[in-house]
Formats: structure tokens, sequence, C-alpha cells
């Protein structure tokens, strides 16, 4: 949290590298996101294309650091598939953290039971790498550059 916390307000640009289904929703578009610093979280939300429906929220409850996908239909409304996430695992580092799927998140997600979500901050700070993986295989990968002010 403290490292996310150093980025505050910065932008981040890119796009997916890797996709088990190539022909995905997110293949060939800009994935942007901005670093938005709350005294309760840090939020991201993610640009897909046009696509502003999702965010990144990360919050340090007393277990210790947890991410939610926050994701909202145009009118704001919940999706019906939303806030699924989970807590941070033993082992991460200041700049790279693993969160598995909650039991929420098996609940409201067909297969996602085994959800690894690791997000990864580059030692300059200039890379941020979101990777997804399903049974312990790679499902989707993003990496976004900052964007100079």
């Amino acid at each position: 949290m403290a490292t996310l916390r150093t980025m505050c307000g910065q932008r981040f640009e890119g796009g997916q590298t890797y996709a088990v289904d190539p022909n995905n929703e997110f293949a060939n578009k800009t994935i942007s996101t901005e670093v938005i610093c709350n005294p309760a979280d840090v939020r991201m939300p993610v640009k897909v294309g046009e696509d502003r429906s999702r965010t990144w929220i990360f919050t340090r409850p007393a277990a210790g650091l947890e991410l939610r996908h926050d994701h909202r239909h145009a009118d704001g409304t919940p999706d019906r598939v939303t806030m699924y996430g989970g807590m941070a695992q033993p082992g991460g580092t200041a700049r790279s953290q693993a969160f598995l799927a909650d039991a929420y998140t098996a609940r409201l997600v067909p297969g996602a039971d085994t959800n690894l979500w690791t997000v990864t901050v580059s030692e300059d700070g200039a890379v941020l790498t979101y990777r997804l993986e399903r049974h312990a295989r790679p499902r989707a990968e993003f990496v976004m550059r900052r964007v100079p002010d």
C-alpha cells in the first residue's frame, strides 16, 4: 500500500501482453489507469478502449492488503459480477503482491476459486503489471507504462 501511495496522481497506459483467448474484449485496445489515493483506499479506474466500467480497489483491512474489482454499468449501477477479489498472500514485497480469490469470488464467478491476481510495480515505478492466473496457469497479463506529466 505504501508503494501505491507514492504513485498518487500518476497515470499509466499500455495494453494486454498475454491472454488465453487472443480475441477477448481487451485485444488490441489501449488500457490505462490513474492512481487515485483516498484516506481509506487506493483506486485505479481502468479504461479499456472507451470502456470505463472497471476499477481496481486496494484497501488495508486488519487482515492485511486486499484487492477488489469494481465493475459498473455506464449509468453507474453495479454489474452483476462486481467486487470480486481477495487478500494478499504471504511472501509479497513492497513492489509485488499476489491476491488469491476469496469465497465470495468463488461463488460469484464459476471457476475463479483458484484465481490469483498479481500486481507488480517496477523498481523505478515506471511499469505497472497486472497478471491473472487460474488453476496455476497464466490467463491474462496487462503491462502499462507511466505517462509523463
